[in-house]
């Protein structure tokens, strides 16, 4: 059984400025679980087709009742190949990827293609789709339960990746990220709550003495 899940973004960019940022996209604030990029094969066809094959290495934390089976290597980060073809012609890019690394545990191949927004061409619409599997007997559920919704997130994050490099190619400053608000936030927070911690500990001293 394969888990299966589909959906479509919208960039307000236009395709091409989008093709350009998809090679830009790292680093940015919301995928700093990629490590590093190498592109192992990249040619033109006579068609004029742009074919590449890159290798990324990211950070992946497995489930910790998974963390025992691996190395500990492999649990902590996952390689990925990723195959794409931009056609000029038909105004599309296409990409396709999975991963090589422990790929028995759980198996994740994704497609996405980029293409004009038929309703607005100056918008650039994402279809993305994903298959999940696993060969764990007994467990192949829970596990393409997990990849699922590691997936979901994935895709939210990378949209906010690609809004903030495409916001940072047209000029604009980008706003403080998700992170960077939450954790301003929670340093407010921390700090409100230690000098309410501090007020209420003088308060029980002066009663101390009273």
């Amino acid at each position: 059984m394969v888990k299966y899940f589909v959906c479509v973004g919208l960039l307000k960019s236009t395709w091409d400025q989008v093709c350009i940022a998809f090679w830009q996209r790292y680093p940015n604030p919301y995928s700093n679980h990629v490590l590093t990029e190498d592109i192992i094969f990249r040619e033109v066809t006579p068609g004029n087709c742009l074919i590449s094959r890159r290798l990324l290495t990211k950070t992946s934390r497995a489930p910790r009742w998974a963390e025992k089976y691996l190395p500990v290597h492999m649990a902590s980060s996952a390689y990925i190949i990723e195959d794409s073809i931009v056609d000029p012609i038909t105004r599309t890019m296409t990409t396709v990827s999975w991963n090589i690394s422990h790929a028995r545990l759980m198996s994740v191949e994704e497609r996405c293609e980029y293409r004009i927004n038929p309703e607005n061409t100056s918008w650039t619409e994402i279809k993305r789709e994903a298959w999940i599997s696993s060969k764990v007997y007994g467990l192949s559920r829970a596990i393409q339960e997990f990849g699922l919704a590691r997936f979901k997130t994935s895709s939210t994050k990378t949209m906010k990746g690609f809004e903030y490099v495409l916001g940072k190619m047209q000029g604009e400053t980008p706003s403080k990220t998700l992170a960077e608000t939450a954790t301003e936030r929670a340093r407010e927070t921390a700090l409100a709550a230690k000098e309410k911690a501090k007020d209420l500990a003088s308060q029980a001293q002066k009663k101390q003495y009273v």
